[in-house]
């Protein structure tokens, strides 16, 4: 049996979409490709996909991860050109490789995450991160199934930046995840997959307890990169690259 890995995104309107949605709309994909898929045993058999912490509804990404068994051997880089074409525009596999090396999601410790703060002063911003980075404990609250929570979104955070969003980005996203020209303010964070999972939007409530700082619009959330965190560099590697560099199984 053979396992592939993929990377994909969620661009533009496809943000919207709930990870469910993206379920069914990639087991569709697999058949419009005849990914010749295993299955599961049982009464009701669907086919081997691990997915591996996925983002929240609503956010964009670049960096979102899976895992599918197959039953004859595909080379995975035409794998994933049948698949992205089985794929709405915006659901995107944009990498595959054959899996060669154990635990992909015990590799997913980390994210780097883009907030794009429309009409928000970049000095404004930058004030509220150095807040925020000063404070010790940075308690928020957020509604769960069993009533609301409040926990320490500051130990979860790595590192928070703040930079004008009036200059060009090094990240290469579609023009529909920027969705404005206007000068705005761009958080860049990096937070450590820790439980409870501390979100972007946790640290936007933390913001706003600590220095008050209130978009006046939903901030544009798109996460860049998800992997190990390296300790040394204080960046986030790609999970996938273990396999690559593997020999053949």
């Amino acid at each position: 049996m053979q396992r592939v890995r993929l990377r994909y995104t969620k661009r533009g309107r496809l943000r919207f979409t709930s990870h469910r949605d993206f379920q069914r709309a990639f087991e569709r994909a697999l058949r419009r490709a005849e990914v010749p898929m295993a299955y599961s045993a049982g009464f009701t058999p669907h086919p081997k996909v691990s997915y591996a912490n996925a983002a929240p509804t609503g956010t964009g990404s670049e960096a979102e991860y899976l895992e599918i068994a197959l039953t004859a051997p595909r080379d995975p880089d035409k794998l994933r050109i049948l698949l992205d074409e089985s794929l709405p525009t915006g659901l995107d596999i944009v990498d595959a490789v054959e899996a060669r090396t154990p635990g992909l999601a015990d590799r997913l410790t980390a994210s780097v995450w883009e907030l794009r703060l429309i009409g928000v002063d970049p000095a404004e911003a930058a004030r509220a991160v150095a807040a925020f980075n000063a404070a010790e404990a940075v308690e928020v609250q957020r509604m769960t199934k069993n009533g609301v929570r409040t926990f320490d979104a500051r130990p979860a955070v790595v590192s928070l930046e703040s930079g004008d969003g009036g200059t060009a980005s090094e990240t290469q996203l579609s023009q529909a995840d920027r969705p404005t020209d206007q000068p705005c303010a761009i958080l860049r964070l990096v937070v450590r997959h820790v439980t409870p999972a501390v979100r972007p939007d946790d640290v936007l409530s933390g913001l706003r307890a600590v220095a008050d700082l209130a978009p006046p619009v939903p901030a544009a959330v798109t996460r860049l990169a998800q992997g190990l965190f390296d300790e040394e560099t204080g960046t986030v590697t790609d999970p996938l690259a273990p396999d690559r560099e593997a020999g053949p199984a």
